[in-house]
């Protein structure tokens, strides 16, 4: 059996090391200089691989686990073309891994950038997840002074309770925090904006204000029988941890992305007698990691494509949903198959519980913030991602950017150089 060590090396040989880099420059949303962390991985200089990922990214660890690597930087491997693409999420998280209980190897790597950059610029970054986390970071290397201030009294937004530990340990979510936290950021916990703090008061204070607080509230479908006992949202289940007793439970979940998987999985782990996934276009058009639809499939839960909901039914509390086949159509000017209801194939099926998995909107008090929104109900901004308020910015779900972890962080990235830019 070989080590772990000899199987990243295995991996590491796989890549070609090409110049044109298509793995970071059309596949990594952070802009990682992927080709040249492998090749000091090859050289067993792991302390000098994660140097090369920290110039563009403080999610080393995270990223490498939970990122849609097929979509993204595996996805534009060469290597792809003729067999497998190179295990480039595999090699992200061993160089954390070998970093991780070094505290200090971040603000070690910023340390004289910080010292030749050092101003009395003051940023407070409202909001703890991948994109406040990372824009601190970076805000830090450009020598500001920063304020974080996060509503619970944990760090790390839905990293932490957005993603199962089965996906996604505390523990490496902590040891990520911990390095950037040595980086000299002040954090307020629980304190929580529109309830004791805001944004007027913060304005008098600080030199720019960065706004990273997500889009965690569930969609809902509009449809009959949404406000029975046992219907929950799927972002509210996982954030709060709130679930009822699953043993010998039926239980359904709406969606096809990684909420839905996350929702599944979590309640099947819990007891559930069956879980079942709906979602109304086929497989391959599911968004969620093929990864982790083949885990779940393997965990025993139930996939229904191509159905759509029609009705939740039952006295007061949820009994049975009622479910029609759909149909993939092409229709002008839609590049994805679109899904339309097969008239007369409605069926029901007996519950106990549903989750709603479709999407996530911005909380209610996000439209009292005085900054001007999209259509979408996210806060709207520029290019240089400012709000309607200059001295403001926002990044991550907040602002609509694309649902996933690293472009979350690259929005808190591109962010912090705009914000150093204006201020300085």
């Amino acid at each position: 059996m070989i080590s772990k060590v000899e199987e990243i090396e295995e991996k590491a040989k796989h890549c070609l090391n090409c110049k044109i880099k298509p793995c970071s420059i059309k596949g990594c949303p952070l802009d990682n200089d992927i080709p040249l962390f492998i090749t000091q991985v090859k050289e067993k200089d792991y302390k000098k691989a994660y140097e090369t990922l920290s110039k563009t990214t403080v999610l080393q660890g995270i990223c490498g686990r939970i990122c849609p690597h097929e979509k993204q930087c595996q996805g534009a491997c060469i290597r792809r073309l003729k067999s497998n693409s190179v295990a480039i999420g595999d090699l992200e998280a061993f160089v954390f891994d070998e970093m991780a209980e070094d505290r200090n190897t971040l603000f070690e790597i910023y340390k004289k950038e910080m010292e030749d950059k050092k101003s009395d610029k003051k940023v407070a970054v409202i909001g703890a997840g991948p994109a406040g986390l990372t824009c601190s970071a970076f805000l830090a290397k450009e020598g500001m002074q920063v304020t974080l201030y996060e509503k619970y009294d944990y760090l790390g937004g839905l990293l932490i309770h957005g993603i199962p530990d089965f996906r996604l340990s505390k523990n490496m979510v902590n040891q990520t925090v911990d390095k950037i936290l040595k980086l000299g950021i002040d954090v307020k916990y629980n304190h929580e904006l529109g309830k004791n703090i805001f944004l007027e008061e913060l304005e008098k204070e600080y030199d720019a204000i960065f706004l990273s607080i997500g889009a965690n509230i569930s969609s809902k479908m509009g449809i009959k029988g949404e406000d029975l006992e046992g219907v929950y949202g799927g972002n509210e289940l996982l954030e709060h941890n709130l679930h009822p007793n699953y043993d010998g439970k039926i239980v359904a979940v709406i969606g096809g992305g990684n909420v839905a998987m996350d929702c599944a999985r979590t309640i099947k782990k819990l007891g559930a007698k069956e879980v079942k996934v709906i979602y109304r276009r086929a497989r391959e058009q599911m968004p969620a990691e093929p990864k982790e639809i083949e885990e779940a499939i393997e965990e025993g839960i139930e996939f229904l494509f191509q159905n759509n909901i029609i009705e939740i039914k039952g006295n007061k509390k949820v009994e049975e949903v009622e479910l029609i086949k759909t149909e993939l159509i092409k229709k002008e000017g839609d590049n994805r198959l679109v899904p339309v209801n097969l008239e007369g194939s409605n069926y029901s099926t007996n519950i106990d519980y549903l989750v709603m998995a479709l999407g996530s909107e911005t909380d209610k008090h996000v439209k009292h913030l005085g900054l001007n929104l999209n259509k979408w109900g996210n806060i709207e901004v520029h290019e240089n991602y400012q709000t309607s308020n200059k001295k403001i910015y926002a990044g991550g779900d907040l602002a609509g950017m694309k649902g996933t972890v690293a472009w979350a962080a690259h929005s808190g990235r591109e962010a912090s150089k705009k914000i150093v830019e204006n201020i300085r």
